[in-house]
Parts: structure tokens; sequence; C-alpha cells
């Protein structure tokens, strides 16, 4: 079941109510850039584990010969 548009209206204006018009932006801020901090700390995570590719070790084949 999903929420109607006075349901929503009505969240919305209690939000409004809580935190104020002035302190919205800077609440959405923070949270865009806890995201970007997020993002950018899997990207150097994943920069940090070596590939499979880097670490081969010598296969069947690579005996053989």
């Amino acid at each position: 079941m999903s929420p109607s548009i006075w349901q929503i209206l009505i969240v919305v204006a209690l939000i409004m109510l809580l935190f104020g018009a002035g302190k919205l932006p800077r609440i959405m801020g923070d949270m865009a850039e806890g995201i970007k901090s997020f993002k950018r700390g899997m990207r150097d995570e994943d920069e940090s584990v070596p590939s499979p590719k880097s670490d081969k070790a010598p296969g069947p084949k690579d005996t053989l010969n």
C-alpha cells in the first residue's frame, strides 16, 4: 500500500516544523557530503585490494613448460 498525497504532505509539514526551513538545506548538504565520503572510501578500498591477475599463482600450464 503506497502512501497517499495527504500523508506525504503531512510528513513534509512535520519535518518542516521540527527542523525549520533554514536547517533543511544544511541537513541535506551534510547527508550528501556523507554519501560522497562513503563512495570515496569504497573506491579507495577497492584500489588497495590487489586484483587476482596481479597475484597470479602458477597454474598447471605454467608448470609443464
